[in-house]
């Protein structure tokens, strides 16, 4: 595939490590220039530049060599993919060539490409667009949208062979859609080690989405003078690739390839590659048009994974809605009444339930003797919350002598009835075809430098001890199974308290009434406390009078507030174990804007998308959400108020919170009490911390697991 990293071995990170944003040279079928972007005069270049703008490039005014208005261009951009600012096409002779600018630090760099000796038409572009559109619209599922999609892109850029490469959880890859030359043989359901394409690479096919090697023979042009060879390239398309991927793609009989990224909600979801058998192009207004229609493909790839998404809940709803009224106490007689359809509901090929009096059975389920020993290492784990795997095996080894039975095993502790009802997932054997062995280290040449590997045959890998996956959909059914035996256990509760009470109704209304004072006697004076700690707070601060100390005061208050918030939900709510992150965040904003004031207030905009987390992952997510947000106040806008922007996403089983402001951006080094305090809570959260240019402003974009991750 395009830009695969030099490694297959999974334990070697020398690729990762590659510097490949500053190769020092480019491809030659372009042109680079460097200029200083105060003066825009020419201090470096790579390419045959001679032959076109003389000896005398060196030192010339750029507006001048381009025969256009640079600082124009620059004031008043057309902004591309990468953020590449396109001048106007420029000819020498019989040859015509495409400008693109891009702005790194105190410098500009200038790319000159040969145009197509067809160029596009706009009219005639945007009408086969639309088609295609509208054929990915009325693709079913995505699936046949991927396999559309290939040959869509086939038909745009003319290579053998066009893939679409769908990255994995695990990171690994595997080829989800298909269109070649039938000359070629397939690499469709081929899986690629997550090795293949080394971390770096990937960040950069967020931020550059479309890549072109027109010809994997060629012959680095290096950037002159020779000082100015650790320029960051990162935006620029001309950019020299690695010498162990070019050698990678000369193993897989490759002469020119080219990769369009497909990103969905900021997240790189897979690639779009491109291999052709003999050296090709792809002129910029083809990978413009290749970039637009990868972006109506993630969409496309978005509303259709949310469809299946909203298709299953419904499924499984009204499952939900059939089994509730058999759910009566005691577990085990309604769970004999209607074992058929609680197994059914989540998919599972057996269930059993452990209980004090023994373990039932129902379906296809391993031995009594083996379901005793997995209850036993659940009941190790000490915790209430439901257990899920695929690969049951991994934790716990001796699961392995009766995987044909459970590899996958869904396991939901009954707390009202000191019960644990689980549902089992045979094994299933899977062939995985990788492009070559993936298990086969990269080779080390006498002079120890990486090299590929040199076999892209089909090699198959027979997968053991993992049943089919269990959607977050039907984890979230689980739950709400549970929430309904709980419901049906309350409703016997009920009315044992109700023939309790026809017995000795004074003396049990006394003692309810005394647990209800007590419960809310210790709630009340909790948020007494909490209130009157924040109140001492403000006070301080009053009295402090505006400095650092009364900052720092408020800054307490409002950690306090993170903290104070959550107690309120977790009386208020059914379920303390998890809490909506969304509805959370939402009131804990609200009350931060009240402590901010109107004129910020009114400049906020808050776009959460509703999440369950942990209660204590969502605290220590409040803190951080607070701690971004005075910090954009704070530091953003130089004393002023201004807009900020907070947004809540989920991809797979991460969430991202983003605060991003439109003010001057970051500067400085900020190591307070306020930095170290986030730095330690991400790191219990497992989550990072990035900075990105907003254009103006910042973004600040903290990434974690939704979940803890298993002990």
């Amino acid at each position: 595939m395009a830009s695969f990293s030099e490694r297959a071995a999974p334990d070697l990170t020398e690729c990762d490590r590659e510097p490949i944003h500053v190769p020092g040279a480019i491809q030659p079928h372009g042109l680079l220039l460097i200029a200083d972007l105060a003066t825009l005069s020419v201090q470096a270049g790579a390419g045959d530049l001679e032959s076109l703008f003389g000896e005398t490039w060196l030192g010339s005014a750029l507006p001048e060599l381009l025969l256009q208005d640079i600082a124009g261009r620059l004031s008043n951009p057309t902004a591309g993919p990468g953020g590449a600012i396109r001048g106007e096409p420029v000819a020498f002779g019989d040859r015509t060539y495409d400008v693109a600018m891009h702005r790194a630090g105190k410098q500009l760099i200038v790319e000159l490409e040969p145009a197509g000796t067809e160029p596009l038409l706009a009219g005639d572009m945007l009408a086969w667009m639309d088609v295609i559109a509208a054929g990915f619209e009325r693709a079913t599922n995505v699936a046949m949208l991927c396999a559309r999609a290939a040959t869509a892109f086939r038909t745009l850029t003319g290579f053998d062979r066009v893939m679409v490469y769908r990255f994995l959880d695990d990171e690994a890859g595997r080829v989800v859609g298909e269109d070649r030359d039938p000359a070629l043989g397939s690499f469709m359901h081929h899986h690629f080690p997550a090795g293949d394409i080394p971390r770096q690479a990937r960040a950069l096919y967020v931020r550059n989405r479309a890549r072109v090697i027109p010809d994997v023979g060629y012959t680095p042009a290096p950037i002159r003078p020779a000082q100015y060879d650790d320029v960051d390239l990162s935006d620029v398309s001309l950019r020299s690739v690695s010498p162990v991927h070019l050698e990678y793609m000369r193993n897989m009989d490759v002469g020119a390839s080219a990769s369009i990224s497909i990103v969905k909600d900021g997240v790189l979801w897979g690639l779009i590659a491109c291999h052709h058998r003999t050296p090709r192009s792809m002129p910029r207004d083809i990978r413009l048009a290749a970039s637009a229609l990868a972006g109506g493909l993630a969409r496309q790839i978005r509303a259709k994974e949310e469809a299946d998404s909203y298709r299953e809940r419904l499924s499984l709803r009204a499952a939900e809605d059939s089994l509730a009224p058999a759910l009566r106490p005691p577990l085990t007689l309604a769970v004999a009444s209607r074992s058929d359809d609680i197994r059914r509901m989540l998919d599972g090929d057996g269930i059993a339930l452990i209980h004090a009096n023994g373990i039932d059975t129902y379906g296809h389920c391993p031995s009594k003797q083996d379901i005793a020993a997995i209850g036993q290492w659940l009941a190790e784990r000490n915790t209430s919350e439901a257990f899920v795997t695929h690969n049951l095996a991994n934790v716990l080894p001796a699961a392995a002598a009766f995987a044909d039975k459970a590899s996958g095993v869904l396991a939901l502790p009954i707390p009202e009835e000191q019960a644990t009802l689980l549902w089992f997932r045979v094994e299933q054997v899977e062939e995985i075809e990788w492009a070559g062995n993936p298990h086969k280290g990269v080779g080390v040449d006498s002079s120890a430098m990486l090299t590929p590997r040199s076999s892209f045959e089909s090699w198959s890998e027979t997968v053991r001890c993992r049943s089919r996956r269990w959607t977050l959909e039907q984890v979230e059914s689980s739950h709400r199974l549970r929430r309904a035996f709980r419901d049906a256990n309350d409703v016997r509760e009920r009315q044992r308290l109700f023939h309790d009470l026809e017995r000795a109704l004074a003396e049990k209304e006394a003692a309810l009434a005394q647990k209800d004072v007590l419960m809310k006697e210790v709630d009340h004076r909790v948020q007494n406390s909490l209130q009157l700690v924040s109140a001492f707070l403000s006070l301080q601060a009053r009295e402090a009078g505006p400095g650092v100390v009364a900052d720092q005061l408020i800054e307490a208050r409002s950690r306090l507030s993170a903290v104070a918030l959550v107690h309120r939900r977790l009386y208020r709510d059914d379920q303390i174990e998890t809490i909506d992150l969304a509805r959370y965040l939402e009131e804990l904003f609200a009350d931060l804007k009240g402590s901010l004031g109107e004129e910020w207030a009114t400049q906020m905009t808050v776009d959460l998308a509703p999440l369950l987390v942990p209660t204590d992952r969502a605290v220590s997510i409040g803190l951080v959400a607070s701690e971004l947000l005075i910090n954009a106040t704070k530091y953003a806008y130089q004393g002023a108020s201004g807009r900020i922007d907070i947004a809540l996403e989920q991809h797979r089983n991460r969430l991202r919170l983003i605060v991003a402001d439109h003010g001057v951006g970051i500067s400085g080094d900020r190591r307070g009490f306020g930095s170290r305090m986030m730095q330690a809570v991400l790191a219990r959260l497992d989550g990072t911390l990035e900075h990105a240019n907003n254009d103006p402003g910042l973004r600040a974009i903290v990434t974690a697991p939704i979940e803890d991750k298993p002990r």
